[in-house]
């Protein structure tokens, strides 16, 4: 990556970076928007300076010095986005896989390796990375706690402890500076899908590894797939050497296209976090809804539990789409105990607070009035009637978003 990164010297701010990092090199090639390199092999007619790179790689996963070799050892277009996404949440290297869920596996099977099989975790953590801790998939052994309770939890074989702030789909937040001191010289893994760099860098906090699903905030249109994971130098060489083994490789076409993303990443967060906190304020407001869950750190992201059936929610809504992902420029909606969060346990779901009238909504770049124009017609009556009668039962939902 540093061969793509030659003004690391120079502090920047975030918004500065999202359009430079990862391109740092373009003017000088006379280019202007960064190529797309498709090759899945490269000539080489010196074969004995072959053998010693990839003797290198195989040693440590540092990334080759001079021209590619092949796809899977790694992608000058995909290279940039790395470069870029490490210098936003301000690691030494980040590692890019074909989809979030890669990502984590390759975590996963890094820590394996090395004996150490124990994950602790917090819930909620997305759907699928319950299941994949849960089912026991790749050898790990999860034990699930609070915050409170992560150091009473360790043991010698702990690898990891992940936690997921704000959480999917309840928005839930940790303090993770806390974590970390509770995690010792265990790794903390901080899921930073939903807050992004914009909103929070784990790594400031003390997680050693932050994990992006790319395919949200970071791709930020709905059209890639990817996942990436910041973190030191020593273990992306090792997650280079999983990504190798395993293929689990990123395309050159996604990583342009997350190379794109990043450059309108801050706009985009920023702006949609406004309309969603907006719309978190209407939704606490209104007696069709009784509970709203919207994060301290701000962010798109809104949860909200209704009186009604959230299933009649979903069907009527005509602007807002109703489908699972998130991040993306236009309002998304979702019912997580139906859909993103439907292969955890019940029990173990409720649990964690994810009820079965929660519904999941990413707040897009729409007007805002425009949205809850859209809500207001798809939780059912108007919000006037529903005053109407909550004052003739005497019940209201609570004022406040949390």
């Amino acid at each position: 990556m540093s061969g793509y990164d030659d003004a690391r010297t120079a502090a920047r701010a975030l918004a500065t970076e999202a359009v430079h990092a990862g391109r740092d090199d373009l003017a000088r090639q006379g280019l202007h928007a960064p190529p797309i390199d498709l090759s899945t092999t490269y000539p080489s007619y010196d074969s004995r300076g072959e053998a010693a790179r990839i003797d290198a790689f195989a040693a440590t996963g540092a990334e080759p010095d001079g021209p590619p070799v092949y796809g899977r050892l790694g992608n000058p277009t995909v290279a940039r986005f790395e470069t870029a996404l490490a210098r936003l949440e301000g690691t030494d290297a980040a590692v890019a896989f074909a989809s979030g869920m890669a990502a984590l596996s390759a975590v996963l099977l890094v820590r394996s390796s090395m004996g150490l099989r124990h994950v602790v975790a917090v819930r909620p953590l997305y759907g699928c990375s319950d299941h994949l801790l849960t089912a026991g998939l790749l050898g790990s052994e999860v034990t699930w706690t609070d915050p409170a309770g992560i150091a009473d939890a360790l043991r010698p074989d702990t690898g990891l402890v992940m936690v997921e702030t704000p959480a999917n789909p309840t928005l839930a937040e940790v303090d993770l500076r806390a974590v970390a001191h509770a995690c010792g010289s265990v790794p903390l893994l901080a899921d930073n899908t939903f807050a992004t760099p914009v909103l929070q860098r784990p790594a400031e906090h003390g997680a050693r590894l932050v994990l992006h699903s790319a395919t949200k905030y970071l791709g930020g249109h709905g059209d890639v797939m990817a996942g990436v994971v910041a973190c030191d130098e020593e273990l992306a060489g090792r997650l280079r050497q999983i990504r190798f083994a395993t293929g689990g490789v990123l395309h050159p076409l996604a990583g342009y296209l997350l190379l794109r993303g990043l450059a309108t990443l801050p706009v985009r967060v920023r702006a949609a976090s406004e309309s969603a906190a907006e719309l978190a304020g209407r939704l606490a407001a209104d007696p069709r809804v009784t509970r709203v869950h919207y994060p301290r750190i701000g962010g798109a992201m809104v949860a909200f539990e209704v009186e009604g059936d959230p299933h009649e929610v979903i069907a009527g809504v005509r602007l807002i789409t109703p489908a699972v992902s998130l991040g993306s420029v236009d309002t998304l909606i979702q019912h997580p105990a139906s859909i993103s969060h439907r292969i955890v346990d019940a029990d173990d779901r409720r649990g964690a607070g994810v009820s079965d009238r929660l519904l999941r909504m990413s707040v897009g770049l729409e007007d805002v009035d425009d949205l809850w124009a859209d809500l207001d017609q798809a939780l059912g009556g108007t919000a006037s009637e529903a005053d109407a009668t909550s004052a003739d039962t005497g019940t209201r939902a609570p004022a406040g978003a949390h």
